[in-house]
């Protein structure tokens, strides 16, 4: 058997991933943040009355010292504040607080751009075509899918 890694899915993927979030960066960098505190300010501005820290743990597909460290930049920073939670007193809440609503305005912008020049390499057709195909590997349950066979 031969592996011909520029064929293989798994490693395609992640070069990908790589590339597409090294150029991302570029975006998010200048303004002070890594990718960590960028993608918990993305959940986080797509949170009306703001997320658990278990919450965005589980969304945003880092290692939780990672998450725990970027909340405290954001906070020390007056992007976020704690409080604990309403629903659950031995929750931790977070929010955006005013100048990260306006720092989050800022940036999606340029980051929705991004996305459309990533995108723009795609017809219509193909785009259709591709977020089913996301959606659907995405979906799949890592217990009982090809990552949980033995």
């Amino acid at each position: 058997m031969n592996l011909n890694l520029n064929r293989f899915l798994p490693y395609r993927l992640s070069v990908l991933a790589d590339r597409v979030t090294r150029d991302l960066s570029k975006v998010y960098g200048p303004r002070g943040i890594g990718q960590a505190e960028w993608r918990v300010l993305a959940h986080l501005g797509g949170a009306a009355d703001g997320l658990s820290v278990r919450d965005i743990h589980d969304r945003v597909s880092l290692e939780k010292y990672r998450v725990t460290r970027a909340l405290q930049r954001l906070e020390s920073a007056g992007l976020v504040r704690k409080t604990q939670s309403d629903r659950d007193r031995r929750l931790i809440a977070v929010a955006l607080t005013a100048a990260g609503r306006d720092f989050y305005g800022r940036i999606v912008p340029d980051a929705l751009a991004f996305e459309q020049t990533l995108l723009s390499v795609l017809s219509e057709e193909e785009r259709t075509l591709f977020e089913r195909v996301l959606d659907r590997l995405s979906a799949m349950d890592s217990a009982t899918g090809p990552l949980g066979r033995e």
